[in-house]
């Protein structure tokens, strides 16, 4: 048993290594992408301490706090996925497709309704208005799927969320209607999945969720693990199943709502990235819950510098993108889990 787990572990860290080399390849590609093309040598001439005012200010205010954004995002929503799938027993669940980013959006434009001001220390407070969104749609959507006999029910979720999703998101074109002209515009830009965060605020605005939350997620693996056996056998060994799923949700919530309020309503990275670290990883949470985070960071930096720079001077939002990726993903994922509910009968 030992030499089995040891095995899972060292694939886990093989996995790891790559990923980390491939996020890092794509992170160098994405600071040479742009308008005006720097140089390999030039970049690395100023990531130390190098390189002329034009390189720096190119690299240092435009370019880097953007890819940051993304780097952060991408771990968030690929973390989070896995943890709502975890929790929900629902192998579909994401925070996309659950309605958690239609409550963020909720959120969004509630702040935006009042504030009107996205740029300098007021950006600090846009996580705290997607999150209360989204925990708010989440609390929802977790009590309509809620039975008091069977529990949490997986397939009941999915359904709920579709329908509250729909319901929040037509709420959220109403009320986005009443903004002015340039906050609409905004609006619309971060609905379709445009990465709006590009400056060092953002960057500082998104941080502190990422770092608290993904270890916290991360120290309550085991817990994740239990949910897959079921509740009456997750308590049976002494798990406080209500208690544990209720912190995981809002620390999932947090870390999906947080990503997107910098990122722009990007979907399906919360569906892919765990499919694939679970496979890449095997299926303990401790092993494949950061293999999650650096698929969603290489997936998310890759569709924001494909939308930048294959369609030229007009970007296309890295949400765009990203559906173009995780729509026939998930209709993948439909028609493969079709011969199991057969089997299962």
């Amino acid at each position: 048993m030992a030499s089995v787990e040891q095995k899972r572990t060292a694939k886990a860290i093989v996995v790891a290594i790559v990923l980390l080399a491939a996020a890092a390849a794509v992170v160098i590609v994405s600071l040479n992408t742009g308008t005006i093309r720097l140089s390999t040598e030039a970049i690395w001439r100023t990531l130390l301490g190098g390189g002329t005012a034009d390189e720096k200010l190119i690299l240092f205010e435009y370019r880097l706090p953007r890819i940051v954004v993304t780097v952060l995002a991408g771990i968030g929503l690929g973390i989070s996925g896995a943890v709502l799938q975890g929790v929900s027993r629902n192998s579909l669940a994401d925070p996309g497709i659950l309605g958690i980013h239609a409550g963020a959006a909720l959120g969004l434009i509630v702040y935006v309704s009042f504030f009107r001001n996205m740029e300098g220390p007021a950006a600090l407070l846009i996580p705290l208005f997607t999150f209360a969104g989204g925990i708010l749609i989440a609390v929802l959507i977790f009590m309509l799927a809620f039975d008091r006999f069977k529990g949490l029910i997986p397939i009941r979720l999915l359904l709920v969320g579709i329908a509250v999703e729909a319901g929040v998101s037509a709420f959220t074109l109403f009320l986005s209607l009443r903004l002015d002209e340039d906050t609409y515009a905004f609006a619309a830009r971060w609905l379709a999945g445009s990465v709006w965060g590009r400056e060092w605020v953002n960057v500082l605005a998104l941080l502190p969720w990422i770092a608290l939350f993904v270890p916290l997620i991360y120290m309550r693996s085991r817990s994740l693990d239990l949910f897959a056996l079921g509740d009456e056998t997750a308590m049976g060994v002494g798990s406080p199943v209500g208690r544990s799923r209720l912190l995981l949700t809002i620390f999932a919530v947090a870390l999906a709502c947080a990503s997107v309020s910098m990122a722009g309503g990007i979907g399906f990275i919360g569906l892919i990235a765990p499919h694939i670290a679970r496979r890449l990883a095997g299926p303990q949470h401790r092993h494949f819950l950061p293999i999650a985070g650096l698929i969603g960071l290489v997936i998310l930096v890759v569709a924001d510098t494909v939308g930048r720079s294959l369609f030229q001077p007009n970007a296309i939002p890295a949400g765009v993108v990203v559906a173009a990726i995780g729509g026939p993903y998930f209709l993948y994922l439909l028609l493969q889990s079709k011969p199991n509910s057969r089997r299962n009968r």
